[in-house]
C-alpha cells in the first residue's frame, strides 16, 4: 500500500520519492529522481522532472512544469500555469543541459497564476509574486512583486491580509 495517492491517470516513476499524504492528480508525471515532501498536492497536468526537490506542504496547481534545477522549500504555493525555465538562452539546435541554472523558492512563497520565473533566481521566504509577473532577478523575503519585469511594491506578512 502506498503512503500517498496517485490518480490512475498519473505516472509516478519507480525511483521517484513521494512523501506521506501527498496527492498527485490527473495526468501528472513525477519522474525518477524527483523528491516530493509530505502532504503536497499536485494538480492536474503537473510535471516534476528528475532532480527536482519539493518540500513538505507544497501546493502546485494545474499545468505547472518543474524542471531539473528547481527547488521548492516547505509550504510553497505555485498557481496555475506558472512557468519555470532552466536555461537562460535556449536554442533547439544547441545542447545546453550542462548550463541548467538552479532556482530556489524559499519557505512559504506564493507564486500567482501565469507567472514566469526565469532560472537562476532565488525567491525569499514568504514573498508573494503577483499573477502574471515575470521574475528576472532575486526577490527578497516578504516582498510583494508585480509586473513584467517584476518590481517591488511593498513588504507583506505571512498571512497577506488586504
Amino acid at each position: 500500500m502506498l503512503d500517498y495517492f496517485a490518480h490512475s491517470s498519473a505516472y509516478v516513476d519507480d525511483k521517484a520519492i513521494v512523501g506521506f499524504g501527498t496527492k498527485v492528480w490527473h495526468f501528472s508525471h513525477v519522474m525518477s529522481g524527483a523528491r516530493l515532501g509530505e502532504n503536497c498536492i499536485l494538480g492536474q497536468n503537473v510535471f516534476v522532472g528528475s532532480g527536482v526537490v519539493v518540500g513538505d506542504g507544497c501546493k502546485i496547481q494545474n499545468n505547472v512544469s518543474l524542471y531539473k534545477g528547481v527547488v521548492l522549500e516547505n509550504d510553497v504555493f505555485i498557481g496555475p500555469s506558472v512557468v519555470f525555465t532552466n536555461v537562460i538562452n535556449p536554442r533547439a539546435f544547441i545542447e545546453r543541459k550542462d548550463q541548467f541554472r538552479q532556482t530556489i523558492v524559499r519557505t512559504g512563497t506564493t507564486i500567482g497564476a501565469n507567472s514566469t520565473i526565469i532560472c537562476g533566481v532565488e525567491l525569499g521566504k514568504y514573498c508573494f509574486v503577483a499573477a502574471g509577473a515575470v521574475v528576472t532577478k532575486d526577490v527578497s523575503a516578504f516582498a510583494l512583486v508585480v509586473g513584467s519585469p517584476a518590481r517591488f511594491v511593498k513588504y507583506v506578512d505571512k498571512e497577506i491580509s488586504r
